[in-house]
């Protein structure tokens, strides 16, 4: 089964005069296992086009089929239930909950599953990336760093098939942003995941098997 299929999506938004095209008529496929970097300048599209594939957002038209599911043709709760067991989702500005400690933050997906081993791979997943001393500690006193591992547990703790990651190093420095990759890369080959990951850095581009470029909201030929 193709991991991810793309057909003609298209999405506009409400803007002076008009409508305005942010992405328009995208065709793709995605292979099992597959890691897929989406690349482009900014306000081409790349970060819409992950919500869609997420199903956080909906097309204009077109479709997108993710393990042999049209996403949209559920509606949002359904797309919500359907999404917290079949894809991991790392976001640039790590989305931790201030209020939850790190493995809380980490085994929150699984919690709300009522997913015992999903909880255990999260205190795991922490210990193994080094923040196994951290694990009580809340988001304002963990290191940039620190939190994007935490957000890296919490994606993983449940093995997707899918994982998408937003700029995944893009609020982190050069040097941890470097240790980042290397983990992310790490856990998506043990967990045998599709990973899709938008990102302006082409070392990381250069990194996956495949690059889908977007130019002005459309594939770049």
């Amino acid at each position: 089964m193709t991991a991810i299929i793309v057909e003609r999506l298209t999405k506009r938004v409400p803007a002076a005069g008009g409508m305005l095209p942010i992405l328009e008529d995208v065709d793709f496929r995605i292979e099992p296992g597959q890691s897929v970097a989406i690349t482009g300048a900014s306000g081409s599209g790349k970060s819409t086009l992950l919500g869609l594939l997420a199903g956080l957002d909906v097309p204009t038209s077109g479709s997108v089929t993710m393990l042999g599911q049209p996403i949209f043709s559920l509606d949002e709760d359904a797309r919500a239930k359907w999404r917290a067991t079949r894809v991991g989702f790392v976001f640039q500005s790590f989305q931790l909950l201030p209020h939850l400690t790190a493995l809380e933050n980490a085994s929150l997906p699984a919690e709300l599953l009522d997913d015992a081993k999903g909880v255990a791979n999260a205190r795991a997943l922490l210990d193994r990336v080094g923040l196994s001393q951290r694990l009580s500690h809340y988001p304002r006193t963990l290191s940039g760093g620190e939190q994007q591992r935490v957000a890296l547990a919490r994606a993983f703790a449940l093995r997707p098939p899918v994982l998408l990651a937003d700029e995944p190093t893009g609020s982190l420095d050069a040097a941890t942003g470097e240790r980042v990759i290397e983990l992310l890369f790490e856990l998506n080959r043990e967990a045998g995941s599709t990973l899709v990951l938008v990102t302006h850095d082409a070392n990381l581009a250069a990194r996956c098997g495949r690059t889908i470029m977007l130019r002005a909201g459309r594939l770049a030929s």
